[in-house]
């Protein structure tokens, strides 16, 4: 009987599956002073705290071909699931390791996701592969209908600074430093290509999680599983849970403090929102 295991980047705030075989390759936060591994061992509170008062450079990376290769271990059929392509070069990295691993190990099999998301949209994804596996499907089925499941899933944000998106070149400085002035929040999406797409620009945060309610029906959802990823912020995101279930009282809603990486882009206050399409 083959081995199947479940291997994601850090991005997808899980460090373990209870059904499934799992493994994570970290990400890495870094600035001039210190390096901060995303991994069980981090203190994501004392990372967010020091990133609130650096004034320095900060940036990211992702896990490397041996990294991956670590993680893909001595599995049979491995899916794997990576942040967007559009923001970093974790899948390029995964890719290339699929290409070693398989070289080296005739027979066993490795298909990349590119999530083309981050944080809770991952989490949707891998419980779906999970669910896949769980129902007996064939490993090429699998790798079909999580394909068709990742063009019915979305990602929403609430952010209160771009600081770390500013400094990695993502977003503008003039554009970030507008956020969080006068308590200004920014509510967007994940666009088609995995890039950080902001839609509104709200005053307050009451204000930005009933605008992103709002995102949340014109992008198609009304039922189905919603997954709250927050960053030092559990207050709002309740409240957003209660705003979901008032208007979709079918929703199946989690909440779940986001990891280093995904704390990294959100920063302080922030909150992510992965979901279902109809």
């Amino acid at each position: 009987m083959r081995k199947f295991k479940i291997v994601a980047d850090s991005s997808c705030d899980l460090f373990e599956l209870k059904n499934t075989e799992f493994a994570y390759a970290p990400m890495k936060v870094i600035t001039a002073d210190k390096e901060f591994v995303d991994d069980r061992a981090l203190d994501v509170e004392d990372m967010v705290s020091y990133l609130y008062k650096y004034k320095g450079k900060s940036k990211s990376s992702c896990p490397n071909t041996a990294d991956w290769l670590n993680a893909f271990g001595d599995a049979d059929d491995i899916f794997c699931v990576t942040i967007t392509s559009g923001l970093s070069g974790s899948y390029n990295s995964a890719c290339a390791a699929k290409q070693m691993f398989e070289s080296e190990n005739p027979g066993k099999r490795v298909h990349v996701f590119d999530s083309l998301s981050a944080g809770p949209e991952l989490v949707l994804i891998i419980e779906k592969i999970e669910e896949c596996i769980k129902c007996g499907m064939d490993y090429e089925d699998i790798c079909d209908k999580v394909h068709q499941y990742m063009k019915k899933t979305g990602l929403l944000f609430i952010l209160k600074s771009l600081k770390n998106f500013a400094n990695n070149g993502r977003v503008s400085p003039i554009v970030a430093k507008i956020v969080g002035i006068a308590g200004i929040c920014i509510v967007g999406k994940a666009s088609e290509q995995g890039t950080l797409d902001p839609k509104h620009k709200c005053r307050g945060e009451g204000r930005s999680l009933e605008t992103l309610v709002k995102e949340l029906e014109s992008e198609g959802f009304n039922s189905g599983k919603v997954s709250i990823g927050h960053c030092r912020n559990e207050t709002a995101a309740e409240q957003l849970k209660s705003l979901i279930l008032s208007k979709f009282n079918a929703a199946k809603v989690e909440i779940h403090q986001l990891k280093g990486l995904c704390s990294f882009y959100a920063e302080n206050g922030g909150v992510l929102v992965g979901f279902e399409k109809a």
